[in-house]
């Protein structure tokens, strides 16, 4: 199971980065634990300056905006 976090404080690209990666995970039978991480000190504990960003297992794989569907395909 990939543990998976969005970075971001609730915007409309962060809400929709959530719900893309959950689509695609869903569609892969990927089996993931998604949290949703909004305090800013933790958002910025990662190195991330912009948002929305994607960390997998500890490791940021995004930073700015919402990802493809291709990029978030390719992490599952």
């Amino acid at each position: 199971m990939k543990e998976v976090k969005v970075l971001g404080t609730g915007c409309a690209n962060c809400r929709n980065t959530v719900a893309l990666v959950e689509q695609v995970a869903r569609e892969k039978g990927a089996a993931i634990k998604l949290d949703k991480v909004e305090d800013l000190p933790s958002i910025m504990s990662y190195g991330v300056m912009s948002t929305p960003g994607v960390v997998i297992d500890g490791k940021v794989v995004h930073a700015g905006g919402v990802p493809s569907r291709d990029k978030v395909e390719s992490w599952f």
